[in-house]
């Protein structure tokens, strides 16, 4: 029997893309979450939705464990949590429901039940959790009053009553390490083998992100920003390399490397404890200057994920996203002085962008060459100002079903079939494997059709 059975929505094969992928992480969140109710002398438990199937797993679970509360505590640091997907609601309000059903107390945390804390009490839960999720989910589980937990939201007479929110946590380092032991490691070693041939697993060093791109949501952490200390980080860092001997690690921050001075220090611990391990990060092309990126090979680097979104600085601007078209171009060259490999993030359909813009930013990709690309189309989210701008075109369907949707949710320059036809074509150019020519071919049919002159793009 166990005081709490966390869990979460990821379930891997409800979303093909991601199968297709085959790059599964446990949710570290969820395990930072049960580290800190075990360090408060909490039993918990954990039903893992990645692999399982949730109809037969869950239950199971339940049956199993038979705890007084179920939460589902969504990874803050999976992109695909961030992007507030329906089916992983679907799922999340299922587990929520079927816990009721048996009597039990139910809580939930994500970015999605933040913005939709109606949905989610009316839909199975008795409360949501807002904000940073540890101190608050502790409270709830040593049984505190509702009204008195900061970062809560809860039902009352049918509607939802909110607390007052609890401020960020600024001391990462005295959070505990995560519950690795509640996550069976060989299961996702065995996937990571099977597709890729190595084994890769996740950390992060930091919470949130200080940027101000108007089409980021930030409902966990809002505009803050707080890091570990270096040498906590190599130090969790040999922990794992030790523990699970992973091939890769991913750091899941928002933003990695933001310190000169901080990268400098933790490249140094990880020569001092010889805690190396091949890892990947994402941040900014602006931070990525010639001193960043030597350290950052020193600690282990071999890819930065950043984000470029576009080759056009008037939609850089309208994004205010605070880059220069030309810092993408000098931070792929940078990283690829030293053996690293620059990938890029790219956004199509925000407003305003035309074939020209468009046009600028495959010509970037082609020029800049990186190794690898990400592609999406301009997604609206709750407590944006690009949500604001688009609000009243937005129609009934405000989510996507999962992260390979790519519809257009407002009124933009071309149809979603255009905007998925773009992402094959370009995709297909950076990583090969197909046909790109004919791939253009279809990009240009559907520009015709939407009346507008092509270009000569090719």
């Amino acid at each position: 029997m166990a005081d709490v059975l966390l869990t979460h929505s990821n379930h891997l094969y409800f979303d093909s893309k991601q199968v297709r992928k085959m790059e599964p992480y446990p949710p570290l969140q969820t395990l930072l979450a049960a580290a800190v109710l075990r360090e408060r002398g909490i039993d918990v438990a954990f039903f893992d939705s990645t692999f399982n199937r949730p109809e037969e797993g869950f239950a199971a679970a339940l049956d199993l464990h038979r705890p007084r509360l179920v939460v589902v505590c969504e990874d803050d640091f999976n992109f695909l949590s961030k992007m507030c997907l329906l089916r992983n609601r679907e799922l999340a309000l299922w587990m929520g429901s079927t816990a009721r059903e048996r009597g039990i107390a139910t809580a939930v945390h994500s970015s999605d039940a933040s913005d939709n804390v109606r949905t989610y009490l009316a839909g199975g839960f008795d409360y949501v959790l807002i904000g940073e999720v540890e101190e608050t989910l502790a409270e709830l589980a040593l049984g505190c009053t509702a009204k008195e937990i900061r970062g809560l939201a809860y039902r009352e007479s049918a509607l939802p009553r909110y607390t007052a929110p609890r401020p960020v946590n600024a001391n990462l380092d005295g959070i505990p390490l995560p519950a690795w032991d509640l996550v069976d490691i060989e299961r996702y070693r065995t996937a990571w083998i099977r597709a890729h041939g190595f084994f890769s697993l996740n950390m992060v060093s930091s919470r949130g992100c200080p940027y101000h791109c108007n089409w980021c949501a930030k409902p966990v952490y809002g505009q803050n920003y707080h890091a570990r200390s270096p040498q906590s980080v190599a130090l969790e860092l040999l922990r794992l390399k030790t523990a699970f001997r992973p091939d890769r690690i991913w750091f899941a921050d928002d933003i990695f490397a933001l310190s000169p001075k901080w990268t400098y220090n933790f490249a140094d611990a990880v020569a001092r404890l010889d805690a190396a391990v091949p890892f990947k990060m994402q941040s900014r092309c602006d931070l990525m200057t010639r001193e960043t990126v030597a350290a950052l090979r020193r600690a282990g680097c071999v890819e930065v994920w950043m984000g470029a979104e576009s080759g056009s600085q008037r939609i850089l601007d309208a994004m205010t996203k605070g880059i220069r078209v030309e810092q993408i171009h000098q931070a792929c060259d940078n990283l690829r002085r030293h053996g690293i490999r620059a990938c890029l993030f790219l956004q199509f359909g925000y407003p305003g962008e035309t074939w020209v813009e468009i046009e600028k930013t495959v010509r970037m990709v082609r020029d800049t060459a990186p190794s690898d690309i990400g592609i999406s189309i301009s997604y609206p989210l709750p407590g944006t100002k690009f949500y604001q701008m688009v609000a009243d075109q937005l129609g009934v369907k405000a989510n996507w079903a999962d992260s390979g949707d790519l519809s257009m949710m407002f009124q933009g320059a071309y149809s979603s079939e255009f905007y998925r036809a773009l992402s094959d074509a370009l995709h297909l150019e950076v990583r090969g494997g197909g046909e790109p020519g004919k791939a253009w071919e279809r990009v240009r049919e559907l520009e015709a059709a939407s009346g507008c002159a092509v270009g000569s793009l090719s």
